[in-house]
């Protein structure tokens, strides 16, 4: 794939990082100080601008991204560049941060998909704090990651366990419109699901060949 990151900040940075062994990845940022963030060993692009400016967008090959991340810290900001290349450049995916959990349906509303660290990180907290015996591998080894897969009715009268991998992937949620499940074994998908699992990274491309997400 070819992916633009916006956003050369601690997330950016890191995301960049773990894509381009496996995809083409271009870097936006205005400040040039920012991209020393990607290390010596980014084998990737980068370009120095305001991602908000098409002719950036341009630069970096908006007009042949098959993905585009917004990662800044500003929510406003986030939503234009965002909005630029879904209905301008009519980029098929684009992702947004959002640290404002309120604007999360705005997001969904305009076609984007939001990332809230927020409620993600302090969600893991909770239970961390709460938890005896909670212990969150997902940020602290870095050997798991949450693997988000939406339903468009391949997986529907499916159940949970049919998508179950054990040992390498495990269904931990289902979004159905705005609603969070819980599910067991025996909940059965339906369309449009979001389907949350938590899977190896060593194993997560094979994971997502059998998933047929690539």
């Amino acid at each position: 794939m070819y992916i633009i990151i916006v956003g050369c900040g601690k997330i950016g940075s890191y995301l960049a990082n773990i894509l381009q062994d496996e995809h083409n990845v271009v870097v936006i940022d205005r400040e040039d100080k920012a991209f020393s963030k990607l290390g010596d060993s980014f084998n990737g692009l980068y370009v120095s601008g305001d991602g908000l400016d098409p002719d950036i967008l341009k630069e970096a090959g908006i007009e042949k991204a098959d993905a585009l991340v917004v990662t800044t810290s500003n929510d406003n900001t986030n939503i234009v560049v965002a909005q630029i290349a879904k209905k301008i450049f009519n980029v098929q995916k684009v992702v947004a941060r959002v640290s404002d959990v309120g604007k999360s349906e705005i997001y969904r509303n305009l076609g984007v998909d939001p990332v809230n660290s927020t409620a993600i990180f302090s969600s893991f907290l909770r239970e961390k704090i709460l938890g005896k015996n909670f212990t969150s591998y997902l940020f602290e080894s870095e050997k798991l990651n949450i693997l988000e897969v939406k339903n468009t009715g391949r997986y529907t009268g499916k159940l949970v366990d049919d998508l179950n991998i054990p040992g390498d992937f495990k269904v931990i949620a289902i979004i159905r419109g705005e609603e969070p499940i819980i599910p067991d074994e025996k909940t059965v998908i339906e369309d449009d699901d979001f389907i949350l699992g938590v899977v190896r990274l060593t194993v997560l491309r094979r994971i997502r060949r059998t998933l047929k997400l690539q």
